[in-house]
């Protein structure tokens, strides 16, 4: 197994990486990681790679071209659309994946059906000589539910790597003659998913309404409309058109629901099958029961979400009335925010305090950036973004920008994903770049995993660590140019970013902390507010730490007349790890560490 970690897949590799017997790796990307599973294949062992529903747009370049090649042992490839936007920039559909590759895709509703599933996708793989895509959502892949296992089936082709450039050398000449047989293979897939008991009816009582389903919805719809007959497609590409237009005659009104994109639908409507849709349900988050109900009551003559009715989710259970929440009593909002200690918390102090700059940022923790108190990036797009984004501010500008300071802030572990080669475009172009490299030696944002970077792998065996100074000097860098900063020593990082952004050439700054949830961080002494020395001058808060608390506000009139608000803080030394931050902000020193601490 090889993957790449992102919310929601992550934990995948995470778990089978304890299977001793399975060889298993973190990748630099996901594109990585699917062709070593495709050589892993191709020797004639069974491969999957897991990834989140953006990282298939960086590895969909090898699964166009291997759609054409086939397999040799099963080849599975695992994709989680954060169906909600959990933790990512976009919810797009991964099922248009199995349209454009013509790879069958399936689809599990819950925990077990995840297991069966994945067995299953190997078989159908080495059946059909395909690669198949398991499309799970954030729904299923952070689900905890009790899962009856099969007896293991060892898995040994015994042939190893067959040499066969007609088909493994995909050179246009040899391409052409693969694509017929790849729609040969779809045509059968076609006929299969008819027959298919992945795809199956659970009969309903209320026929009013019928569904066409896949995925978790299909849990949803039994809990809001239990009596309605739904066509479960466990493998819902290719569509079983021809078992769906049956199913349609038995109901009196066809609804299909997805998520998110409108794919069944229009392929059902294609057919000349009536069907609703989009029409009535939401085209962006979860189609959970209460999500449901509002859309498709009335059809039935249920009455309007918005009037009492009586509970829909089960039949002969009794209503439960729950007493409205007393006014004032909502959850305070809480938007997301750094970790206390955070290494990237000076960072952004010391990007809040420069001025005329355009910051470009990328995929991480440090997206949090944009965010209050430091306000301190303008874009994020994608995973390795903020590099070529800034060189096109840097190309790009006109004369009102002619004084800006462009700025890219990018993770260790983004850099080497899709970072490097957005650098190297920057120094083969000349551009006037300061790049500020966020070394945590981690992937903070998925729970902290190895990385190239951090000189462990999956298994937490040592392993060669890449020395980022020497890459990008090797990437076109003036070493000069390049310096290693500790982001916690405030005054030496300011400096270093006043004094590079001020110079008109490619410039790298490579912070050198880790990551405070990593097993190697080393905490110090926790620190505390000397209240009677405390002014309210709120200088430590625009550090962003979330150890750090308002007790009091209070507005005072200043000599020259103009009101000034104060805020008295303390810090929560429980969660303090001492890393001597918010002491270099505070004027009067009433920051102070706690004395005779002893950490457990």
């Amino acid at each position: 197994m090889a993957a790449y970690p992102g919310t929601p897949a992550t934990e995948i590799l995470e778990y089978a990486s304890r299977l001793p017997e399975m060889y298993s790796e973190w990748s630099v990307n996901e594109k990585v990681s699917l062709e070593v599973c495709i050589g892993a294949s191709l020797a004639g062992s069974r491969a999957l790679c897991a990834m989140k529903h953006v990282g298939l747009n960086v590895a969909s370049d090898a699964l166009l071209t291997q759609t054409l090649i086939g397999v040799g042992g099963g080849l599975v490839i695992a994709v989680a659309d954060d169906v909600g936007l959990s933790s990512s920039q976009n919810e797009q559909d991964s099922r248009f994946w199995g349209r454009f590759a013509h790879v069958p895709v399936l689809e599990p509703s819950d925990a077990q059906e995840a297991y069966n599933l994945t067995r299953f996708a190997f078989d159908l793989s080495e059946q059909f000589n395909t690669p198949v895509i398991l499309r799970m959502t954030t729904r299923i892949c952070h689900v905890k539910g009790v899962v009856t296992t099969s007896e293991r089936r060892p898995h040994n082709s015994g042939v190893g790597f067959q040499k066969d450039p007609a088909r493994l050398v995909m050179i246009p000449t040899n391409a052409k003659h693969r694509i017929p047989l790849m729609y040969q293979r779809e045509e059968r897939l076609q006929q299969y998913s008819e027959e298919s008991e992945l795809n199956f009816i659970k009969e309903g009582s209320d026929s009013r309404i019928g569904f066409v389903t896949s995925g978790p919805v299909y849990m949803h719809i039994q809990e809001a409309y239990p009596e309605a007959p739904i066509l479960k497609l466990g493998m819902s590409y290719p569509v079983p058109l021809e078992k769906i237009r049956a199913f349609a005659a038995e109901v009196g009104q066809l609804v299909v629901a997805e998520e998110v994109e409108p794919i069944l639908e229009l392929e059902i409507k294609a057919a000349g099958v009536r069907v609703l849709g989009k029409e009535i349900l939401p085209r962006i988050g979860e189609l959970a029961p209460q999500v449901l109900r509002p859309a498709i009551g009335p059809l039935i003559g249920e009455a309007p979400a918005d009037k009492p009715t009586p509970t829909q989710s089960r039949a002969n259970v009794p209503e439960v009335k729950v007493p409205p929440p007393p006014p004032g009593s909502s959850l305070f909002p809480r938007p997301p925010t750094m970790c206390v200690a955070c290494p990237h918390l000076g960072i952004y102090y010391c990007l809040s305090k420069i001025r005329n700059k355009s910051i470009s940022g990328d995929i991480g923790c440090y997206t949090l950036g944009a965010g209050h108190p430091w306000n301190a990036l303008d874009t994020t797009i994608c995973m390795g973004a903020s590099m070529g984004v800034a060189l096109g501010l840097d190309k790009g500008r006109t004369d009102v920008d002619k004084e800006q300071k462009i700025i890219a802030v990018i993770g260790d572990s983004t850099f080497m994903h899709m970072g490097m080669q957005g650098l190297l475009d920057i120094t083969y172009n000349r551009g006037n770049v300061t790049i500020l490299l966020l070394d945590n030696r981690a992937v903070g944002m998925t729970g902290g995993q190895d990385n190239p970077g951090s000189g462990r792998d999956i298994h937490g065996e040592v392993s060669p660590r890449v020395n980022f100074a020497k890459l990008c000097e090797a990437l076109g860098v003036k070493p000069e140019r390049i310096h290693e900063v500790n982001p916690y020593e405030l005054p030496t990082m300011f400096k270093a970013l006043r004094e590079e952004v001020k110079i008109e050439d490619t410039s790298v700054i490579i912070t050198n902390q880790p990551c405070v949830l990593v097993d190697f961080y080393a905490a110090k002494p926790p620190l505390r507010v000397e209240d009677e020395k405390c002014t309210g001058c709120k200088n430590c808060l625009d550090v962003g730490c979330p150890a750090i608390y308002v007790t009091r506000r209070e507005t005072v009139v200043k000599p020259n007349g103009k009101e000034k608000e104060l805020a008295f803080v303390r810090i929560e030394s429980s969660a303090c790890t001492g890393c001597n931050l918010c002491p270099s902000t505070c004027g009067p020193d009433a920051i102070v560490p706690v004395e005779n601490f002893v950490r457990r």
